[in-house]
């Protein structure tokens, strides 16, 4: 079983083929990596029940909506972060939540349907909690780059070549599917846990083994599903999350983010609606890193200034997947859309009181 302090090369190959196909049987798992599916699965077992590996699952596209990212930038009240952070965390729509340095306590990424509903989760669920002092938001313009494909890079090409035929193809590829409604009973079981067999799901679906393994292949093979296959940061060699905002002249960010997003260390690159037009996120071997890898930024795009930047002190919430402080995982927030009653009856309060007006003017005594 793996140490506190390290994974060994076999805990690399096996994360680095779950990272290529999360869900190939464990006799072509254990092939690429040289070992029985036996062993490949133990192996896998041991990580998971540890926290220190753990495969998370989320739509990519779908047909009853066109998704908003945002951005969130949340101060509170002192003493009151991680209350916060504890309650919001629960949220199915929020994808990443953390802790960081700088200009702001919580930084959190966001899912919703549209800006309507943007606007009613950060005034009417945020801006209503008790601790929050204040929030900022920024709209994603276009998502270049997010963690999924990010690799630990351990396998060579004969290792992937025996993987390939269970690669999911990435959102946008040719080919590509959107998942339609009649696929979210299975979706929702998927992002629970994707890795659950032909059988189970069938089971729990009430639908037929054959039509599972075809919307499966569907889904799986057409990229409407996005995976991801993580280890403890700690662990991982690249254990210091770095957020850099930065703002480059409107024709140039689209070639930028592009660039940006190619780099080994970025795990999520966005176009952003405010006057910091860029963001994207980096992971660094220490925080002493940190000057160096802006100025080597520097030096290969002076088109880009960094304004403002933020280090992770504690990925509360990553993909939906709740982490400790070392960022072991401890449990699944299935990732869907947003519905609160709470805070719908209370927007149709205040769009009823706008419509009405405020009446008319009491009497004078």
């Amino acid at each position: 079983m793996p140490t506190s302090t390290t994974l060994d090369e076999l805990d690399h190959l096996l994360v680095t083929a779950l990272q290529t196909a999360p869900r190939a049987d464990w006799r072509r798992i254990g092939a690429a990596i040289g070992a029985d599916a036996s062993t490949a699965a133990r192996r896998w077992a041991r990580l998971t029940g540890a926290g220190l590996a753990w495969l998370a699952c989320f739509p990519a596209a779908v047909d009853w909506l066109t998704p908003v990212v945002a951005f969130i930038e949340i101060d509170c009240v002192p003493g009151r972060l991680h209350a916060v952070a504890a309650e919001i965390a629960e949220d199915p729509h929020v994808f990443n939540l953390e802790h960081v340095t700088g200009g702001r306590d919580l930084l959190m990424t966001v899912v919703v349907r549209d800006n309507a509903e943007l606007a009613r989760y950060v005034g009417f669920r945020l801006g209503r909690l008790d601790g929050v002092a204040a929030t900022r938001t920024q709209i994603a313009t276009t998502l270049h780059s997010e963690g999924s494909r990010w690799r630990l890079d351990r396998l060579g090409r004969e290792q992937r070549d025996l993987l390939a035929g269970d690669r999911p193809r990435g959102p946008g590829e040719p080919g590509g599917w959107v998942l339609r409604a009649e696929d979210q009973a299975l979706a929702r079981l998927l992002v629970e846990d994707c890795r659950q067999p032909v059988a189970r799901l069938a089971e729990r679906t009430g639908l037929s083994p054959t039509t599972v393994r075809r919307r499966l292949a569907r889904m799986h093979g057409g990229g409407a599903l996005m995976y991801r296959c993580e280890v403890a940061r700690y662990l991982s060699g690249w254990p210091v999350t770095v957020y850099l905002w930065g703002a480059a002249p409107p024709d140039e960010v689209a070639r930028l983010a592009a660039l940006l997003a190619g780099l080994r260390e970025t795990r999520m690159c966005a176009s952003l609606t405010g006057s910091d037009n860029v963001l994207f996120t980096v992971w660094l071997r220490s925080v002493e890193r940190v000057q160096s890898f802006e100025t080597a930024l520097r030096r290969r795009f002076p088109q880009l200034t960094i304004t403002d930047r933020a280090v992770a002190l504690w990925q509360v919430k990553l993909a939906g997947q709740l982490l400790d402080p070392q960022g072991r995982h401890l449990r699944t927030v299935p990732f869907w859309t947003w519905d609160d009653p709470g805070t719908e009856d209370a927007l149709g309060d205040l769009v009823a009181r706008l419509r009405e007006g405020p009446g008319p003017s009491a009497s004078a005594p």
